[in-house]
């Protein structure tokens, strides 16, 4: 029997460590925090992604439009909390209906079931939206991820599941992995890597050199007060702009029933900093050190400044949401809690826009699976699953 070692906790290893469980393989999972799903899982969303934006053929697109159908059925088999509730993405003027009507050829492209329907009809589905046009996106839905999550421990149950070890030296020695933990060292047939803010680091610390380093961004939310959630039934989007590497601020009911609002996005002053106060020099130093930040700012500096005026002003986060939904005021908005995505970025610049995958001996590190990758968690296991190697 091959033991393999999967460093994080999140939905992602813990799907790729039962994927390997269900293929005969007796796993060990690592993960630092004292519980599971402590961050991009726990503090996302919810939402369980029909797999509308992504570029036609790439396995983001793959894996959501395959893990929507797949992650629904693991709930609906396993008691999690679940709904497929549909969304609107929404054209608030005729300058974004040319966008509206690209991202309907994206979505037959990618197989997904979705309709372009008028103002109107629109009203039909969400009463208090404004729009000149909307797509209807049919197989979006929301989900208890961290739910997911504690199933998927359930499904390990007899494999050796570790709180509290976070990886301190990582060494290839001839057939052998071993990963130095608090606790001792653990060693394995091979190593995946699921450290999510951290992966790149994981990387690093196994003697890669991986072609992309993590930039962590702030995603900041607030909720709509309990007596204003009936503005909104399901999910609200704007047409994205495809010069700018985020979707922007959007309205989601969630599946306790509360309507959340954002993300704003803004870097985070350290790789878990869900607030501004939570900062970490070294982590800063990294940024700083690192040029694909500066280059990334440079391009879109008008853009950084509106996000971090946003942030710091539930005014100016009312007025954007007020473009989708007009009856939403800045009295209506109550702060929720934020997340950090963990996106990788190449040196000049760039955002790496897929998921991205590296190999070693003996080694798989899954370096970029920000969303929709808790979407297509189970579809990654198996791509990675398939890639360990005797």
């Amino acid at each position: 029997m091959r033991q393999v070692i999967v460093i994080g906790g999140g939905i992602v290893g813990l799907s790729v460590a039962r994927e390997l469980a269900l293929r005969g393989d007796a796993v060990t999972v690592l993960e630092k925090e004292g519980g599971w799903a402590r961050h991009q899982t726990g503090h996302n969303s919810g939402v369980l992604h029909a797999g509308l934006y992504y570029r036609p053929g790439s396995l983001k697109a793959r894996m959501s439009v395959a893990g929507n159908a797949s992650m629904a059925r693991y709930a609906e088999e396993n008691g999690v909390p679940f709904e497929i509730c549909g969304k609107l993405v929404v054209a608030t003027d005729a300058e974004e209906v040319p966008r509206l009507h690209a991202l309907a050829s994206r979505a037959e492209a990618n197989g997904v079931p979705a309709k372009l329907i008028t103002a109107a009809e629109a009203r039909e589905y969400e009463p208090e939206v404004s729009c000149v046009a909307a797509l209807r996106v049919e197989s979006t839905g929301i989900v208890d991820f961290p739910a997911v999550c504690a199933s998927l421990v359930r499904d390990l149950d007899g494999h050796d599941l570790r709180l509290h070890s976070p990886a301190l030296a990582i060494r290839t020695r001839g057939e052998e992995v071993e990963v130095a933990t608090p606790q001792g060292v653990v060693r394995g047939d091979a190593l995946i890597n699921c450290a999510g803010l951290h992966s790149d680091r994981v990387a690093r610390l196994a003697g890669l050199r991986p072609a992309a380093t993590i930039v962590p961004f702030r995603g900041e939310y607030y909720e709509l007060r309990s007596d204003r959630r009936n503005l909104v039934r399901g999910l609200i989007y704007p047409v994205p702009d495809p010069a700018l590497p985020f979707l922007g601020v959007h309205l989601t009911r969630m599946i306790d029933g509360s309507v959340h609002a954002g993300p704003n996005a803004v870097l985070a002053l350290r790789r878990e900093g869900y607030r501004w106060r939570d900062l970490s020099p070294a982590d800063l130093v990294d940024v700083a050190r690192f040029p694909g930040t500066w280059k990334l700012a440079r391009r879109f500096a008008r853009t950084g400044v509106e996000e971090v005026l946003r942030s710091l002003s539930r005014k100016r986060f009312a007025a954007s949401l007020a473009r989708l939904v007009p009856a939403v005021g800045e009295a209506d908005l109550v702060r929720a809690e934020a997340g950090v995505r963990a996106q990788a970025m190449l040196p000049d610049g760039s955002l790496v826009d897929d998921f991205l995958i590296e190999s070693a001996p003996r080694q798989i590190h899954v370096l970029n699976a920000p969303s929709p990758a808790a979407t297509g968690a189970l579809e990654i296991a198996k791509h990675v699953a398939g890639l360990v190697r005797d």
